[in-house]
Formats: C-alpha cells, structure tokens, sequence
C-alpha cells in the first residue's frame, strides 16, 4: 500500500475529528484510484464562506463565495518535485457554510457532501475538467465511485 500525506486545517473549528479522518480515508482512496505516486501530498482546508470569497477574488477575479477551490502545485512547465521532496501536489479549499448548505438543498448528509467536496477538488488538481459534457460525465463517474466505496452514496 502506498503512503499518502493528506494534511487537514479548519480555519472554522467546525468540523469535527470524525469527519476529518473521513476526508483523508476518502482521499486516500482517490490518491489510490488515480494512481499517484508514493509519498505524495495534499492538503485540505476547511474555511468560511467569506475566506473562500477572499481568495476566489484574488486568484480567480470572482468576487462571490464557492463551494470548493483547488490550487494544483505541478502544472504548466515548472516541476516543484526533487528526489528529497515529496511530491507536492496542491491544496484544496473548502467552505464549510456551503458544504452544510449543500448537503441540506441536495437532500444528503454533510459527511457526503464534504467528501464529495475534497473528490471534485482533487481530481482538479489531477487535471479532470467538467468543461465538456464527456469531461463532466467522466469526473462525476470517478467522484461517485470513489464516493460510493466509503458508503457515502446520494
């Protein structure tokens, strides 16, 4: 089995121990799922709404809050790796206003929503898009089975 580093911050003090270990189990198995080297790493912050407005203004001009950002490390022509260095992969930010928000609109729980959240920014950092229909149905298939594996289904 490989060793994967999912580091977990929560700027909200909201989310509980529990479901921060789910997010890692569930990323865990997407790292494995994808194929991605050992020794890699991520990390998954869990914000309010008006840090993740913040910081979709600043790196992508919105002014407005979203649910879930990814910020890939390796893309375009400059490779961060080395063979000291793990392979860093990228952060991935999360509102916690909106994941509860969500999970209530679309009828299933927080843990699902969540996880479902931390799936969708991490196969953005791997490079899936939903720009097409074909793209889209290709990344909500992964993100569903990886989902699915954990028990967390619709």
């Amino acid at each position: 089995m490989k060793s994967y580093v999912v580091d977990v911050i929560d700027e909200t003090n909201k989310v509980s121990t529990q479901d921060q270990d789910l997010v890692i189990s569930v990323l865990q198995t997407a790292l494995d799922k994808e194929s991605v080297e050992n020794e890699s790493e991520l990390s998954v912050t869990f914000v309010t709404d008006e840090r993740i407005q913040e910081i979709n203004k600043q790196y992508r001009d919105k002014n407005q809050p979203t649910d879930v950002l990814s910020f890939a490390l390796n893309e375009g022509d400059e490779i961060i790796n080395s063979e000291e260095m793990p392979n860093l992969l990228g952060d991935i930010i999360i509102s916690i206003p909106r994941a509860e928000f969500q999970a209530t609109d679309y009828g299933h729980d927080f843990q699902r929503e969540l996880c479902f959240l931390a799936v969708h920014g991490f196969l953005h950092l791997m490079g899936y898009n939903h720009d097409t229909e074909l793209n889209e149905s290709d990344m909500f298939t992964k993100q569903e089975d990886i989902l699915n594996e954990h028990g967390l289904k619709k």
